[in-house]
């Protein structure tokens, strides 16, 4: 029998629900829940004013918030129960990378390599995808103020290196959700359907979507 799985991360980019669905699987597994707590961040709402004057601080306080979480992470015992975090640690550097100057990514690149970010790998990473229209949409719904000012091609660019990302990805078990064409929060036939498919993935790469149900 397949061992359980212990730690689920689920990924993707802003406003694609990843906080909602990793709330509502630590509630269906009685498994601890694992906010990034983007809102702990002085910086963030500066930035989506003006991207080129606070990318820098943004990230670096990010960075050092990520280095503890992975320390945090490292000392709690996997093995004594269960995990749904809403980010996981590499996802930093998609974003420097996107919102830094050359200069300002050679710094980053020095601090992050001081750093330990080894946190433990995911056992299944769900990435949730939508087109940038879907994400401006949801954005507006969720109504957080400094949000509404993040431009259409910030966000086009983001789902890009998610997608890139994830190209390659093989650390652990992934499971791509294309959330345009399935409601994993409102409908309760989406989500009991991808329910069935967590709990049938121990390794490799997998889809979700409206066409997989019958799979």
């Amino acid at each position: 029998m397949a061992e359980p799985l212990r730690y689920i991360v689920i990924e993707g980019p802003i406003g694609v629900g990843k906080t909602s669905l990793a709330q509502k699987l630590a509630n269906e597994f009685d498994s601890e829940l694992l906010l990034e707590k983007a809102d702990a961040n002085p910086f963030l709402a500066s930035f989506y004013q003006n991207p080129r004057q606070y990318a820098l601080p943004v990230q670096l306080h990010f960075l050092l918030q990520r280095s503890q979480q992975a320390q945090d992470f490292r000392q709690s015992d996997l093995f004594r129960g269960s995990y749904i975090a809403d980010f996981m640690v590499e996802k930093d550097r998609l974003f420097a990378q996107l919102t830094l100057n050359s200069d300002e990514l050679a710094l980053y690149r020095q601090i992050y390599q001081h750093l330990t970010l080894d946190a433990p790998k995911p056992d299944l990473v769900i990435y949730l995808q939508a087109p940038v229209g879907t994400l401006r949409e949801r954005i507006s719904q969720r109504g957080i103020a400094y949000e509404q000012q993040i431009r259409d091609d910030y966000l086009q660019g983001l789902s890009e290196s998610y997608t890139r990302f994830f190209y390659d990805y093989d650390d652990s078990a992934l499971l791509t959700v294309n959330t345009q064409s399935v409601d994993l929060i409102n409908d309760a036939d989406d989500y009991q359907a991808i329910l069935e498919k967590i709990t049938h993935i121990h390794s490799g790469r997998h889809y979700f979507n409206q066409s997989s149900f019958a799979i």
